[in-house]
């Protein structure tokens, strides 16, 4: 049986220490090259620009951040291709964001 996650509670947050401080993350899957994390950004949250080698999803379940001049809020959606920069990321009251990283190529 697959393990099931409550996405929501306490349980099996850490600290992103690749992120700015105050950064948690829940990871939810890391197999072959794909993960999908839950990240959850404190208040005052900024983070320069920067790329991946993977293809990133970005779902924000609470609260909102701004990207580029744009304001993302519960419900917004954002992909970002390989190579593709994306940022800042500038979060005034923290937000809780579903991550995915596939090695999709576009």
């Amino acid at each position: 049986m697959k393990n099931i996650i409550n996405l929501f509670d306490d349980q099996n947050w850490q600290d992103a220490v690749e992120y700015p401080d105050g950064t948690k993350r829940k990871l939810l899957r890391d197999e072959n090259g794909a993960k999908t994390v839950l990240l959850k950004f404190p208040a005052g949250f900024s983070m320069a620009p920067h790329s991946h080698i993977t293809t990133e999803q970005h779902f924000v379940l609470d609260g909102e951040y701004n990207s580029n001049g744009k304001t993302l809020g519960v419900g917004s959606y954002q992909i970002f291709y390989p190579h593709e920069e994306h940022g800042p990321y500038e979060s005034e009251n923290g937000c809780l964001i579903l991550a995915i990283w596939d090695p999709l190529v576009k």
